[in-house]
C-alpha cells in the first residue's frame, strides 16, 4: 500500500527532478478527497546538501526514515556524481534493506546511476535519460537499459527518464497502487496529462503535429478517437480521416505521439475500462462494449496485457467488490 513515502537528497541534486517528487506525494490534496502521503525529505548524507544551481537544503531526516517508507524515490543528481564510488555505503545498504522488506524505489532521470551502484539493476529492465542511457549499460552490463521508453517497472525497481517523464512515473505509480481517480486529481491539480504510456519514446521529434490535408492535424484526429472509443476503428478508416495514406499515418503517428496508432487506441480504451470499473456498476460486458472491445473476452485478453490482471480483480482492489465470478478466474482461457 502506498502511504509512507520518502525522497532522498544528496549533493548535487536536480532541483526540477526533486521538486516533482515532492509535488506528486509531499501536497496534502484531502481536501479534494485525494489520499495524503506520510511524507518525507531524506538527507543521504551530511548536509547542508547542494543543489546543482548551487543553493542548498537541510533534510530534517536521517536514513533511519527510511526504514519506514513504503516507496523511497531518487531524484537526478549532476554528471559529475555519476561515477563510481560516489555514494555513502550506509545509504547504498538502507536501499538494499528496503528492497528486501518489500518497499518500492523509483529514480528520475540519472537516479538510476544510484539503484545500479547499490546492485539493484542487475538482471531488472531500467531506463534513464537518453544522454546517459549508454554510459548506464557500460557500468551496469547485467541491467537490461531501454533508452526509447519513458519508465520501466520492474517490480520494486521503477525508473524514469529525464524530467517529465519523472512525473509520469510517479502518477504511473499512483495509479497502479491507488486507481483511476487518485491519479487523474493530482495530474488535474499539476496541470498535467493524467497518463502517459511508459512504452512511448522519450524523445519527439514534432511534439506539435503540423498541418494536414485540409486544415486537420494529427492532433484533431486524437481528440477524435478519445471521444469516438467505443467504435469499431482500423488503420484504414483513421487514415482516411486524417487525409492520408496508412504509411504516412503510421509514420506520422509515432513521429508525434511516440508510438502506433492500434498500441495508441488500445491504451487510451484500457484507460476508459479502469475508469469505468472504478466508478461505475457496469458490467464487464458493458463497458467492454463502450471501450470499443467488443466483448467482454476481447477486454480480458488487452487487460492481462496491459495491466497483468483481469477486470474483476481490478474492480475488487480500488472498489472492494465482491469475491471475483467463476469466469473471470479463467485466466488461461482469458489469455489464450
Amino acid at each position: 500500500m502506498l502511504k509512507n513515502v520518502a525522497v532522498v537528497v544528496l549533493n548535487e541534486f536536480a532541483p526540477f527532478e526533486f521538486g516533482v517528487i515532492c509535488e506528486v506525494f509531499g501536497i496534502d490534496r484531502s481536501g479534494e478527497g485525494l489520499p495524503v502521503y506520510d511524507f518525507a525529505v531524506v538527507a543521504g548524507e551530511p548536509g547542508p546538501l547542494r543543489s546543482r544551481n548551487d543553493f542548498t537544503i537541510q533534510p530534517q531526516f536521517g536514513l533511519d526514515r527510511l526504514a519506514e517508507a513504503d516507496l523511497i524515490a531518487l531524484p537526478a543528481i549532476s554528471e559529475a556524481r555519476l561515477g563510481p564510488r560516489q555514494y555513502p555505503e550506509p545509504f547504498l545498504a538502507e536501499l538494499r534493506a528496503a528492497v528486501d522488506r518489500g518497499a518500492r524505489l523509483l529514480s528520475v532521470c540519472s537516479g538510476a546511476f544510484i539503484l545500479g551502484e547499490a546492485g539493484l539493476l542487475d538482471g531488472r529492465r531500467c531506463t534513464t535519460h537518453w544522454r546517459h542511457a549508454p554510459e548506464l549499460a557500460r557500468r551496469f552490463p547485467a541491467a537490461e537499459v531501454d533508452p526509447d521508453v519513458l519508465y520501466v517497472d520492474d517490480d520494486p525497481i521503477i525508473t524514469s527518464a529525464g524530467t517529465a517523464a519523472g512525473i509520469d512515473a510517479c502518477l504511473y505509480l499512483v495509479r497502479k497502487e491507488q486507481g483511476t481517480r487518485v491519479a487523474n486529481g493530482i495530474a488535474r491539480r499539476m496541470v498535467v496529462p493524467p497518463h502517459r504510456d511508459g512504452g512511448q519514446a522519450q524523445y519527439v521529434k514534432r511534439p506539435v503535429a503540423p498541418t494536414c490535408g485540409s486544415g486537420s492535424t494529427l492532433r484533431d484526429l486524437l481528440e477524435w478517437l478519445q471521444a469516438n472509443l467505443d467504435e469499431p476503428l482500423t488503420v484504414r478508416q483513421l487514415a482516411a480521416r486524417a487525409n492520408m495514406s496508412e504509411r504516412t499515418l503510421a509514420r506520422r503517428f509515432v513521429q508525434d505521439t511516440g508510438t502506433t496508432p492500434q498500441r495508441w487506441l488500445t491504451g487510451q480504451r484500457i484507460l476508459l475500462a479502469q475508469q469505468l470499473l472504478e466508478e461505475s456498476d457496469e458490467t464487464v460486458d458493458s463497458i467492454a462494449d463502450r471501450c470499443g472491445f467488443g466483448n467482454a473476452m476481447a477486454l480480458r485478453h488487452h487487460f492481462r496485457i496491459w495491466r497483468q490482471t483481469t477486470p474483476h480483480a481490478y474492480r475488487t482492489m480500488f472498489r472492494g467488490d465482491p469475491a471475483l465470478t467463476q469466469n473471470e478466474n479463467t485466466l488461461q482461457f482469458c489469455c489464450d
